[in-house]
């Protein structure tokens, strides 16, 4: 006689299919409105057949925040260092800008699942074989790492500009003095340093940069 199945496994879900869809909620309706009973609700099933793949509310945001990072990953592939950790930066902030809704937590809470932890000990094994002392390999990617989470937070928190006269607005920059705030006009009229985009490639080529004078230095 086979064995008996548990719920969660009756139900058909995964560990993986429940973080999916905790982060949709997260990205649909926002992170405070999360709870195992919704995300029930989200798959379909009574919240105590979620339990069986996390057992509290404490390892469904672990894994949210694993299952994000861990997108990052690929990243750290065998290549000089410079080019792993841009390529790194980059692919964690697609992650985080495709799952806005996890950004409140990842800026606070640390990641220490074994998953999450093994992106971070590729990236140290990285930067120590290219002569970092051990310390300044951590500092440097908890540095790229803190970066990036800060700027994609700023990213999704954006308002795009309307025509309403608000802060920010090419109405609001005529309220400003030419003579006190020129450089500021003449960038919002020419869109210098407008780009997301750029901005995050400049100053991710520019920490790099610095950790490998840093290293240099020492």
């Amino acid at each position: 006689m086979p064995p008996k199945r548990t719920r969660a496994e009756r139900a058909g879900l995964s560990r993986d299919q429940i973080l999916d869809a905790a982060l949709t909620i997260a990205d649909r309706d926002g992170l405070a409105t999360l709870s195992m009973r919704k995300l029930g609700a989200e798959l379909g099933v009574e919240a105590m057949t979620l339990y069986h793949y996390v057992p509290n509310k404490d390892a469904l945001l672990d894994g949210m925040v694993e299952r994000v990072l861990s997108a990052a990953d690929a990243g750290m592939a065998d290549a000089p260092w410079p080019e792993a950790l841009t390529l790194y930066a980059r692919a964690l902030r697609t992650a985080l800008l495709r799952h806005p809704g996890t950004l409140p937590v990842i800026a606070t809470r640390p990641a220490v699942t074994p998953r999450t932890l093994e992106t971070a000990e590729r990236g140290l094994t990285l930067l120590c074989a290219a002569g970092f002392p051990l310390g300044r390999a951590l500092d440097s990617l908890n540095a790229l790492t803190l970066f990036v989470i800060a700027h994609a937070t700023a990213e999704a928190r954006i308002t795009p500009i309307n025509e309403a006269g608000e802060a920010g607005s090419p109405d609001f920059l005529k309220t400003l003095d030419p003579q006190d705030f020129p450089l500021i006009i003449e960038a919002a009229r020419t869109g210098s340093g407008a780009d997301d985009e750029s901005r995050f490639e400049y100053a991710v080529a520019a920490l790099l940069t610095g950790f490998a004078a840093a290293r240099d230095d020492i």
